[in-house]
């Protein structure tokens, strides 16, 4: 499980690094970049401090971290390469788009939202979800944004 944790933790910081990335090269849409990478440093963050603790994940919702770890190395792996690719050649706009839509529904990050949307009345739940509160459903949040400014999906 501390493996999970780990590579939930790199998942949200390379997500975070993705969008800055996208906030530098397009600056039209800089803010909605800036907001999604603050929001996956603040999901970076809240793991990163049960990491912490005395017994790391003794206090997690049981479905909180996505089980498949190969899954989460691949994710990384695949953000990654992202990131190199397209500091030699940036995306289109659309692209920049697309990409993150199509992050936002892999299986790391699906089951983050899948987490948030799941009743457990546990008192960890409840506190991740209070912290959470307004960081919910990026890939909706960008299929909305593609929409309202014109962006072919």
């Amino acid at each position: 499980m501390i493996e999970n944790l780990e590579e939930s933790i790199k998942l949200e910081l390379n997500l975070a690094r993705l969008y800055t990335l996208f906030n530098d090269l397009f600056p039209d849409d800089e803010d909605f970049w800036w907001q999604l990478a603050m929001e996956e440093r603040g999901h970076a963050s809240l793991l990163q401090q049960e990491k912490k603790q005395p017994q790391p994940t003794e206090f997690f919702p049981d479905n909180l971290l996505a089980a498949d770890l190969q899954m989460l190395f691949e994710a990384n792996a695949r953000i990654l390469g992202l990131l190199e690719t397209f500091a030699k050649a940036a995306p289109s706009r659309e692209d920049a788009f697309r990409t993150a839509l199509d992050l936002e529904l892999s299986a790391g990050e699906a089951h983050f939202q899948d987490f948030l949307d799941t009743p457990d009345p546990s008192p960890a739940a409840s506190i991740f979800r209070q912290l959470n509160q307004e960081d919910r459903d990026h890939a909706e949040r960008i299929r909305s944004y593609m929409r309202e400014n014109g962006i072919v999906c």
